[in-house]
């Protein structure tokens, strides 16, 4: 059988909204994960412990530091 004919040609489309478009859904994933468990850890040692305001600060801090240490863009290898 012959090929059909068409208007779409793979590999040839500029894919540049796409990327961007992925890459910003993806950023706001992350970020948004980070700053619910956040929230989340703060209100838990706030109300359900006896820990108090401080304690429920600080832990909500190191988690946070720690999460933006290990959620933030790495250099690509340029491949």
């Amino acid at each position: 059988m012959g090929e059909q004919s068409s208007d779409y040609h793979r590999g040839e489309m500029d894919i540049h909204e796409q990327v961007a478009t992925y890459d910003l859904f993806m950023g706001l994933t992350k970020w948004g994960s980070l700053a619910v468990a956040c929230a989340i850890l703060f209100l838990s040692v706030l109300f359900a412990t006896s820990a108090g305001f401080m304690a429920a600060t600080i832990s909500t801090v190191v988690v946070a530091v720690i999460g933006v240490l290990a959620l933030r863009s790495k250099p690509s290898d340029g491949h």
